[in-house]
Formats: C-alpha cells, structure tokens, sequence
C-alpha cells in the first residue's frame, strides 16, 4: 500500500494510533457496569465508547437512546437538516467489489456536461433545498478535479451550503475545490481493517488504504470548514469499524479544533448485478446503538441517516440521535429533472424514496424543525 508519486504524504501518526485502537479493541470483555459507567460519564473517554459500542450495551439500548437525545437537545435543539446528493458522474477506476460503480460492473455509465449540472441544480432548487452533496465516481480522468470544480461554482448560485464526496485529493486540490465554494468534504475509509481492505479493493487508487485515511486532514489543510467520516457497516466487524471512525474523527477533532466533524452512518445496499448484497450482520437494533454511541462520544458532531435505511427508522433515529437527513434523492446520473429519467446507473438501491416535500413533513411530524441552511456567507 505504499504511496503513488501523485500522493501527497501527511507525517502523523493518526493511523497508527487508530489502527492500534481498533485492534487492541477486545469488546467481549466490557461489562454491564462498563457500560454504567460509560452512560453515567459527562465527557466520555475513547474506553467508554468502546463500551457503548459493545454487545453488554445491548440490553442498555433504551438508556443509550435517552442519553443520545439528551445530549442532541443539547447541542442541535430540535433542528434537523436537510439536503440531497447529486450524482453528476458514475465512471470509475477502481475495483471495489461492494459498489454499483466498479469499474469491472456492467452498467450504464454517464457525466453531465455542464448545461445538465446545472439543470439538475435547478429542479433541486426548486424544492426549497439549500444544500447539496455533489458525488461522481472514482476516476480522475473522467471527472478530474477541474470538472468537479465547475460544478461547485454553478452549485454556488443555487445553494448555501455544498459538500463533495468524490475521490480523495491532495490539499492543493483540495484548496482548489474550496475557492469554487465547496464547505466539506466527506469520504467513506470504507473498513478501518487494512487486511479486510485489501481484499474488497482489488484495482485503482482507492488500493492506497492510507491515503484514503488521511482525506480528511487533508481538506482542513486545504481550508474546507467541515469534514465527514464513515465505515460502510457490514462490510467487517462492524463494532471496530464504528470504533475506528469515532476515534479518527476524535483525534481530528483535538487535532483541528476549528473543523466541523461529521458521521455518516450507512449500512451495505444490493447493487445492480449483485443482489446477495446486504447487511445481514448489522441489524437495526444495532445501527441504533452504533449511532447512540456516535451521537455521546461526539456530541457536536452532524450525524447524517441517509436512505439506505427505511422511511420507519429514519423517521425515529432524527428523534434521537441524527441530526441531517436527505430528501428527494436519486442515486443515478441526472435523475432530478421533471421526467425523472436517469442518463446512468446507480450506485446501490435506496430504500426511502421520498421527495423533499415528504421528508420536511415528516420531520414536521415528530416535532422537529426542518432546516435548510446552517450557514450564510455575508
């Protein structure tokens, strides 16, 4: 996994210290009074999430719930936020053998010239959103970082708030991006098991496990105010996977006190072609505690529950513990337009199709106050 020339090289020990973390991380040996402990903790320590994240908090699920939606009254009041992502590119280079859009999967593929970039922002617009989370595919070639940037400045007209979620860059790139109006950056390490990594990505640079781990620090170098961090859970011990993406967020956190940190929090989809996969191993009982957990270790950070998950759960988890949900999505190339008719393929199936107007109603419902814009530049 050594660095590409292409690669800017971070000196920290970030990784090594997350890595030795989760492997050191044995939660068979937490106890009920561990997880008392934890639950009863007004600052909690990386031990203590570990607790929270452990199958002894199982039976604590109620509690964990309770203490999650204290601490999100606490610090978000009873706002939830509401954006959608933008799919303008599904190329890709790399082989990754979960993911709609490998490069070996037989699908339609697309980009969007710039004149459908900026159709698509103004259906999205239409809606009242004031957000958008701009994604392509993995491939430099197809959608290099002048295309990316391109888009962010048309997305600029149309919104308050944009985040990107493409392949990792340099922080010059990085830079780049944020002079075009980009706000954060969001990038999946997938699974913190390097092993378990090398084997799910089998071509392109997305093989490089530690450039990709160190995406985030990169941005902040590179001026972006917000930074996004998730494992997808199923694809490896998921209780490790979401022990290593807190404790990478923590220590960037202290690291970079200026940055906003944000957790996504998703679970394996079905992808065209391949329908066996699932997430079978991380039930929603779990994703629950895993997100609690998220919401007392880092309880100023955005937690985002996206449409992998059904309308039934996400509608509860904004009650607790999420704080950002997405609306009106589409996960193909150029699927917002008033005909609705997608240029490319999907990246996985999504499982809460509801439009914008549903989800703030939704929201509305459970008491909440839907918000489209945390920011304003003046």
């Amino acid at each position: 996994m050594k660095y590409l020339p292409d690669m800017e090289v971070i000196e920290s020990d970030m990784l090594d210290k997350v890595v030795t973390a989760m492997d050191g991380y044995d939660y068979s040996s937490f106890t009920a009074d561990d997880v008392r402990a934890a639950l009863q903790a007004e600052v909690l320590s990386p031990r203590d999430f570990q607790a929270l994240l452990s199958p002894a908090a199982e039976p604590f699920i109620e509690e964990l719930a309770q203490r999650a939606q204290q601490e999100t009254r606490k610090h978000f009041g009873n706002s939830v936020m509401m954006f959608t992502p933008v799919y303008i590119a599904n190329y890709c280079e790399n082989y990754c053998i979960y993911c709609g859009f490998n490069c070996h999967n037989k699908i339609r593929r697309a980009k969007l010239d710039m004149n459908e970039v900026e159709h698509e922002f103004q259906e999205i617009a239409k809606t009242g959103l004031q957000e958008v989370l701009i994604l392509t595919g993995e491939s430099r070639r197809m959608s290099d970082v002048k295309y990316i940037g391109e888009a962010c400045k048309i997305a600029r007209k149309y919104f308050k708030v944009i985040g990107v979620e493409v392949y990792p860059m340099n922080s010059d790139e990085y830079h780049y991006l944020h002079e075009c109006g980009v706000d954060y950056v969001t990038v999946f390490q997938e699974t913190y098991n390097s092993d378990k990594y090398a084997t799910l990505h089998l071509e392109g640079h997305k093989r490089i496990f530690p450039y990709r781990f160190y995406a985030q620090e990169r941005a902040v170098m590179g001026g972006m105010r917000g930074v996004g961090f998730a494992a997808l859970l199923g694809l490896d011990d998921f209780r490790k996977d979401a022990f290593a993406t807190g404790y990478h967020a923590y220590l960037l956190q202290q690291k970079y006190p200026h940055a906003e940190i944000a957790i996504s929090c998703p679970r394996l989809r079905p992808i065209i072609n391949n329908e066996t996969i699932n997430p079978k191993d991380v039930h929603e009982k779990q994703l629950l505690q895993v997100i609690c957990a998220y919401r007392m270790f880092l309880p100023f950070a955005s937690i985002t529950i996206s449409t992998r998950e059904c309308e039934r759960f996400r509608d509860n988890i904004i009650k607790i513990a999420a704080t950002k949900i997405s609306g009106g999505v589409s996960v193909g190339i150029g699927g917002h337009g008033e005909d609705g008719e997608e240029k490319g393929d999907e990246q996985f199936d999504i499982s809460d199709g509801r439009s914008v107007q549903e989800v703030y109603e939704a929201i509305e419902k459970a008491g909440m106050q839907p918000v489209m814009s945390d920011y304003i530049y003046v």
